[in-house]
């Protein structure tokens, strides 16, 4: 089956949780006849909140994928989660989309999920067009939104509609391309759509923000430069196209309105995500590295090069096994083909290939460059792998996930059931790359580590409700990390007789503090001319020994961070000289000069984002300096302020009950992990 590229659509749906994302996915799979009934969050039956859980909590915990048909186009749409919990399920989703629609809530604005999206967004240079949504509630200022969208996200947001009315008063909007009123028949549950001539009332207001959209695309387009400043009239058509390549090129950001739980606004943004967001051969090129040439490559959506795809999600189904979510970026995969997993270096076979609607599926007879399918069958591969042809061994660029910063204890109820938890844990952590689990070798507990209390939470829910594992879970403790604040040179030798042979090795490793941040680094110094009749493995041996030793910890266990390692002299001989001596030797070497170089406890400390109602600002700001807080700014706001602070993880532990305590429910928080500093006593 030839895939057309040019009416293929990869997007995503972004947002701060609560803005609106799943309703408006809801109503886009309804018009386009995807769905024969609206599904309702706060019913319960969303079609993209599929789990038991995101019905019950009403949120949304994974990211769904659909395909729908509109005009003649396909559209593959995943719907992220909002909560910075489930910051994962977006980044890996964005990852592999071409463009993006962020939904802003028209009464909180630009809150502090959506900037952390915006950036993840930046990061991985996708296209987006915005949405102010929930134009109908008490509070909704679109205009207050744009303008915030251009203070807090750096960005020149241009309207393409303005609302007719707000709040309880708002009943459509004012197309500024086509200068025409669009209302939405509510007999029809919004699927018919009346336009009329602009109000001689609300034509001046058009007329200006319509002079906004020209001057904001005359800095992009020459072409509507000249014909508006000759005064001739710029057609829809040329307006629509000069758009289009500014926002391919991130320099256009185009704002439409409406409210999705009232069935307005929602078909001119399928439109616009027609028409103004790429194709996938639109996109710049995937960057990949050669493995066997070693080089970066660039690789074009192509159908008929080599095989390339990239696994950006793994699910579990108790039936089929594990489901991969693949992006396709170059060639053809068919069921039955035997394809190369490029990182882990080894073959695997594709049974059946699915095209996903939520937790429903159907059968797709190959999927081509530039498509988003399910592949069942591969059972090795995980989130971030590469896969492909041996002939064409081209790594994509991996994901990058934050680290866990929140800890409990868990163990099964009985002896019989440990097995059985284990197998879950092991299933929950490979769909889920944020989610990790260790054995605490002093107390003997098993810990799993996630991304806040509410992760943490889901992820147990499940284990009982999904997995049927009978568990007991602690109370939730900080995720530590342990660094040096000295440099120190040590020398270590092992020797063991094995098999009634020497083996014997030496190592002088040197241990130094690295920048706050910049991560781990091992560095080989031995000069090229003294290690020439040194076998490569030997020096293997040793970096496999610190990059182990950097995750088994200092004084107290816990991972190493921005820690240097230098290995500086090496005592070689052929005789005695086997690779896991010298493995011994240099783990040996780091634990000695790590202990001596005055070894630090760091702990996570938490960027706090507080939405607070004016009256309850100064209890707010005075509760998070009582939990060891620093307030950095407070922003006042039509509705609400903001408080921006960092605190201490340990000891943000129940600030919600807190927060709603003083407030009278009002305030809102989100918390997302900043950076480690040391421990203060």
């Amino acid at each position: 089956m030839s895939v057309n590229l040019k009416t293929m659509r990869n997007i995503g749906i972004m947002a701060h949780i609560d803005a609106g994302k799943t309703t408006t996915t809801e109503r886009i799979l309804y018009y386009t006849g995807k769905s024969h009934k609206i599904g309702e969050v706060d019913d319960g039956e969303a079609v993209m909140d599929w789990m038991e859980q995101e019905q019950q909590r009403g949120i949304t915990i994974q990211s769904a994928a659909t395909t729908i048909y509109w005009k003649g186009f396909q559209i593959n749409i995943i719907d992220t989660p909002g909560h910075v919990d489930f910051t994962a399920e977006v980044e890996r989703s964005l990852r592999v989309l071409d463009g993006a629609i962020a939904i802003f809530d028209a009464v909180g604005g630009v809150e502090p999920q959506t900037e952390t999206v915006w950036r993840q967004a930046d990061r991985y240079k996708v296209p987006c067009i915005g949405y102010v949504n929930k134009m109908d509630r008490p509070g909704a200022d679109f205009f207050q939104t744009m303008e915030a969208i251009k203070t807090k996200l750096g960005t020149d947001a241009t309207a393409l509609q303005i609302p007719i009315g707000a709040e309880h008063d708002f009943e459509g909007v004012i197309d500024l391309i086509a200068m025409k009123e669009i209302r939405w028949d509510r007999t029809t549950e919004g699927e018919t759509m009346l336009f009329s001539s602009i109000a001689p009332e609300r034509l001046a207001d058009a007329e200006k923000w319509r002079e906004k959209l020209f001057d904001a695309l005359s800095q992009v387009s020459d072409s509507v430069t000249e014909k508006y400043l000759a005064g001739e009239a710029v057609e829809e058509e040329l307006i629509k196209a000069e758009i289009r390549k500014a926002v391919l090129t991130r320099d256009f950001f185009p704002v439409f309105a409406g409210a999705s739980r009232r069935n307005i606004g929602v078909q001119p943004l399928i439109d616009a995500a027609v028409n103004f967001l790429p194709a996938p051969d639109e996109c710049a090129p995937a960057i990949g590295h050669h493995v066997k040439k070693n080089e970066e490559m660039l690789v074009p959506c192509n159908p008929d090069r080599p095989q390339l795809g990239l696994v950006f999600k793994i699910q579990n189904d108790k039936e089929a096994g594990s489901l991969c979510y693949v992006r396709m970026y170059s060639g053809v995969i068919k069921p039955g083909d035997a394809v190369f997993n490029i990182g882990k270096k080894k073959r695997e076979r594709v049974n059946r290939i699915l095209r996903m609607h939520s937790n429903k599926s159907e059968p797709l007879d190959s999927l081509s460059a530039g498509d988003i399918g399910v592949i069942i069958g591969m059972r090795l591969s995980q989130t971030g792998d590469s896969i492909g042809s041996e002939g064409f061994p081209v790594m994509l660029e991996r994901m990058q996930f934050p680290e866990p910063v929140i800890s409990v204890s868990i163990e099964p109820k009985t002896m019989s059931e440990q097995d059985k938890l284990k197998e879950a844990l092991a299933l929950l952590s490979k769909e889920d790359p944020t989610f990790t689990t260790r054995d605490n070798e002093e107390t003997g507990q098993l810990i799993i580590s996630g991304m806040g209390e509410l992760h943490l939470d889901v992820l147990t829910t499940r284990l009982v409700t999904d997995y049927k594992v009978a568990a007991r879970v602690g109370n939730p403790q900080v995720t530590y990390r342990e660094s040096v604040s000295a440099a120190v040179e040590k020398q270590e030798r092992f020797s063991r007789v094995v098999a009634g042979k020497e083996n014997a090795a030496g190592v002088t490793l040197r241990i130094e503090p690295r920048p706050r941040g910049t991560g781990n680094r091992f560095v080989n110094a031995i000069d090229a001319k003294e290690s020439k009749h040194i076998p490569d493995e030997i020096f293997a041996a040793v970096e496999r020994a610190v990059n182990v030793s950097f995750g088994s910890g200092i004084a107290l266990g816990y991972p190493c961070i921005d820690v240097g390692v230098t290995l500086t002299a090496l005592e070689y001989s052929e005789l005695t000289g086997a690779p896991f001596a010298y493995e011994a030797a240099a783990s040996l070497c780091f634990d000695a000069a790590c202990a001596a170089a005055s070894p630090i406890l760091l702990e996570p400390i938490m960027a706090v984002d507080i939405v607070s109602p004016k009256e309850f600002v100064g209890e707010a700001m005075s509760l998070v300096t009582q939990r060891g807080g620093q307030v950095l700014s407070m922003e006042s706001n039509a509705g609400a302020d903001e408080i921006k602070a960092l605190a201490p993880m340990a000891k943000m532990f129940g600030f919600m009950t807190n927060l709603r305590s003083i407030s009278q429910g009002r305030a809102t928080f989100t918390m997302v992990f900043s950076h480690f500093d040391e421990r203060k006593k």
